[in-house]
Parts: structure tokens; sequence; C-alpha cells
């Protein structure tokens, strides 16, 4: 049995996207984000409207409306993730210095954990920046799991695919106190290259055209497994959304800006109106190329690929960010293709 795993942003409650939208027959892990960290240490909710008091499913707020997902689908995990991009991870480093404001995160993990009947703690710090941080890092996840013992409760992590984020961090020892590491196997390529590339390859070209087209989930996982990973505790992400590149054709072109919502469309609107959708088979990405430019996302030929490379090597499965911004036609669905590419 292969995990089909999910982020949940909070925020997609006031888009008419609420925990309902997902196809939870085929959902094993929804990944609730986020949660966020003050100064001392103390986690708490980053939008307690959503989260604890509107009307969401019919229940007060949405981590309940998951708590009441949870008690109809029995084989459903409900993790609180905490942290992500930005401002969510900015108080990591220093949270994870200080012993004091360690143990009062662990406790305050826990005290969110049996308040809403969740299953988990994920733990999104983008990332580790030095070996001291490494360190730290290994000391906060130490610190949660004498809150949250195995096999009881669930303990991930988010990571950046690359070996540049990753290279800080005792991967190994990393894995001991976690379940699941939730590989970040995407964001290759955008605003911050100078050229297009796929965002998010499953291998690397013969001929990368930069640094950034280095880097696929394939490496990624060889990393992983080098520095002591063992391959049954990675989780493979997938994007639902495209990476735009206005005015460029094709991979390597120079581009003139990003379109779409802060240079990205949700997976669920393309290809764009216009736009060829067509198929990388050797890198195993997708794009379509129209009037706004190159676009680089996953479609349901590389879900395919992506889940049979998670059959083939052993890997605990899939993670999609986010599920609701993915298709809502079963024949679209990357989530729903991942989960018949592992299962079939």
């Amino acid at each position: 049995m292969f995990f089909n795993a999910v982020y949940y942003p909070n925020w997609h409650v006031y888009s008419e996207r609420p925990p309902s939208n997902l196809n939870f027959s085929v959902i094993s892990h929804a990944f609730y984000a986020f949660a966020w960290v003050k100064p001392d240490g103390s986690i708490y909710l980053s939008d307690e409207w959503a989260d604890d008091q509107m009307e969401v499913d019919g229940e007060k707020g949405a981590l309940r409306a998951f708590g009441a997902l949870k008690r109809r689908h029995n084989i459903l995990k409900v993790v609180l993730s905490i942290g992500g991009g930005g401002k969510g991870s900015e108080p990591f480093a220093a949270v994870a210095a200080d012993p004091t404001a360690r143990e009062t995160f662990a406790r305050s993990a826990r005290a969110l954990v049996d308040q809403y009947g969740l299953d988990g703690i994920d733990i999104d710090w983008e990332h580790p920046s030095d070996h001291q941080q490494g360190i730290n890092y290994l000391h906060l996840l130490a610190a949660l799991r004498r809150y949250l013992p195995a096999p009881q409760f669930m303990l991930t992590s988010a990571l950046p695919a690359g070996q540049w984020a990753l290279q800080h961090i005792d991967l190994a020892q990393a894995a001991q106190y976690l379940d699941l590491i939730n590989v970040m196997t995407y964001d290759y390529s955008g605003p911050w290259v100078d050229r297009t590339g796929h965002h998010a390859q499953l291998c690397s070209p013969s001929r990368p055209h930069n640094d950034a087209a280095k880097i696929s989930g394939q490496s990624a996982v060889q990393y992983l497994r080098s520095r002591g990973v063992p391959v049954s505790k990675i989780l493979f992400g997938v994007p639902t959304y495209g990476r735009s590149f206005l005015g460029a054709k094709k991979v390597g072109d120079r581009y003139k800006g990003c379109g779409g919502n802060e240079g990205t469309h949700d997976y669920r609107d393309l290809p764009l109106q216009g736009s060829q959708e067509s198929t990388d088979n050797q890198t195993g990405s997708a794009y379509c190329v129209g009037k706004e430019g190159f676009v680089s996302y996953d479609n349901p030929q590389t879900v395919a690929m992506k889940g049979q490379f998670v059959k083939q090597n052993g890997l605990a499965g899939l993670f999609y960010w986010t599920g609701t911004a993915d298709s809502r036609d079963d024949k679209r669905s990357l989530v729903l293709g991942g989960y018949l590419a592992m299962h079939s």
C-alpha cells in the first residue's frame, strides 16, 4: 500500500474549496497547512477564523471539518503542518537553537494534536541554512518525538529537493525521528532563473542548460539514499500548479516575466486556453505553449511516470501541493492518476 497524500492550505476555504472537495477514496493523508510559530516557541493557528471558527462543511472551522472526514474515512490521517515558505519559516532557526523554546514548541504541538484529534505534526522549515541550524533541526525533532511518541503519533518533515538545501542536515539521523520525509520535488525553475526550465522534472536532461536543470526528482531521491535515508520513508512531491514564463516557447528560452498568480497557474486551469499541451517523456515533464508563453507542470502522463518511479524504487508514495488545485475531471486528476499508477 503506497501513501497518496495531499496538502490542504487553510486559505482555500475562502475560494469555495472546502476539505470535502477532496477525493478521499484515494487519499491516505491530509497535511493541514499552516500553523505558525511565535518567538518563544509556542505554535498558533495562522488563521483562527478559517481553522477554528467559520462554518466549513457543517463544522466549526476547517480543522474540525477534517476531524469529521477522518471519522468517515477510517484510513485517513490528518497531520498539522507547521511553517511554510517565507514568514512561516522565519522563527524556526531561533526557536530550534533555544532549549526552552524547543520544549515550548513540542509541548504546544502536542496540545494542538490533542485539541483537534490529529494524527501528528509536519515540520515545514524551509530550511536549515547552515551546519548549526542542521544540528538544531535534529534537536527540535527529538523534542517533538518525546511529546509525540511513535507509533501513536506521526512526525513528518517537508524538505527541498536540492543538495544545496539538504547538505546541512544529518539526514540519516533525521530519518530516525521521522516517519516520512516529504521531498518537495518541484520548483527547480521559476522567476529566480534566467532561462525557462521544467519545474518538476522526474529526470534531468542529458545536457542541462543551467544548474537548475540538473536537479530532478530522481537526483533528489538518489541523494537522500546516499545520505542514509530509507527509501520507505520518502514521500515524493507532485505540484498541482504550473510555473509561467512569459514570451517563451521552449526550455532554455529567455523570458519576459511570469504570468498567473505570482508566476503560477493552478493545475485545474491548465493547459491555458488556446495553448498546446505537450509531454517530454525523457524528463517526465509536461508543458503548454500559447499566447502567454511557456508553462511547466505535471499532467496525467507525468504523474503516472512518477507513480511508477515510486513503485519501482520502493518509496513511501506521493504527495501533492495542493489537493484542492487538482482537476475535478477524473481523466485529468493528478491525485487520482498518481494513486492508480502506484496501485495498478
